[in-house]
């Protein structure tokens, strides 16, 4: 009993202590293994070359050295605010689970995650870029393209995609919040429960996630985000009234069960999806 007291609170302070990046770093350097493990030998070979400019893109403290790297750069240049903090807004695209779908009202001038996916493969793709400028390309890339296809980088209520709703992951409390919950422990049990997710998917499993446009794939996870993320968290339909700051979104067991396949099947189309976008951006 004592054991498994102690083993609680560590896991207490594990979901307190880590900041709130999108999809944790496991979940984001597990569709960077995805991709990689489903890249043309091409692209593995240019990617290869783009890797050796890491110096200049001169950010020491955020390596940039292979795809694990790049998946989490974004998230870890983030802290420097003063050169970095313009990128925030790239990284989501909240939209009103209860209104219409509507992606250009919630991207400004450019500054939303759909269209930094776009950008960013047009600039990996073009070849008369220095090498540097198309390794941060390619690192948003994959970043960007992971955070869209989590739930609460599209859907939200007024709430910063549940970053204002407290939430319990089952029976550990902690100072966890809704966005974190899917960001972290549901994220990694997800993961964890496949051994082999991150391997070579058969040509129509890699087909069937190339189906759709970049638009169409945040849509998905607008779409889960309506139909699953919030209606588990306030216990009711998605757009019945919404909790308040003074209740917590309570994730059961049950729940975490029912859950984990949809966050495992996200993880699984971003990483292949990034592969399709850097194939499509080396080709020729």
């Amino acid at each position: 009993m004592h054991k498994t007291l102690l083993t609680l609170v560590a896991l207490a302070l594990t979901f307190t202590a880590q900041p709130a990046f999108a999809w944790g770093f496991y979940a984001h350097k597990k569709t960077a293994e995805i991709a990689e493990a489903n890249l043309s030998a091409s692209s593995r070979a240019q990617i290869r070359q783009l890797f050796k400019a890491e110096k200049l893109i001169g950010t020491p403290d955020c390596p940039l050295g292979n795809m694990r790297e790049a998946s989490v750069w974004a998230d870890c240049v983030r802290r420097d605010r003063l050169r970095w903090g313009y990128t925030a807004a790239w990284h989501y695209q909240s939209h009103d689970i209860c209104r219409p779908w509507d992606p250009a009202n919630a991207c400004r001038n450019g500054n939303c995650v759909s269209a930094q996916v776009e950008r960013n493969a047009a600039l990996l793709a073009d070849k008369s870029l220095p090498a540097h400028v198309r390794l941060e390309a390619l690192a948003w890339l994959v970043h960007f393209t992971g955070d869209m296809h989590m739930p609460l980088h599209s859907g939200s209520r007024a709430d910063r995609g549940g970053n204002d709703v407290r939430a319990a992951y089952g029976i550990v409390g902690g100072r966890m919040n809704l966005h974190w919950l899917w960001d972290g422990p549901l994220a990694e049990r997800a993961i964890s429960e496949e051994a082999d997710i991150a391997r070579r998917y058969s040509d129509n499993e890699r087909a069937a996630a190339e189906q759709g446009s970049i638009a169409d794939w945040q849509k998905e996870a607008f779409d889960l985000s309506r139909s699953y993320v919030y209606p588990a968290a306030q216990e009711r339909e998605a757009c019945s009234e919404p909790l308040d700051r003074n209740q917590r979104a309570i994730i059961d067991n049950e729940e975490i069960t029912d859950l984990a396949p949809l966050a495992r099947e996200q993880v699984r189309k971003a990483g292949l999806r990034i592969a399709i976008l850097i194939d499509r951006a080396l080709a020729g």
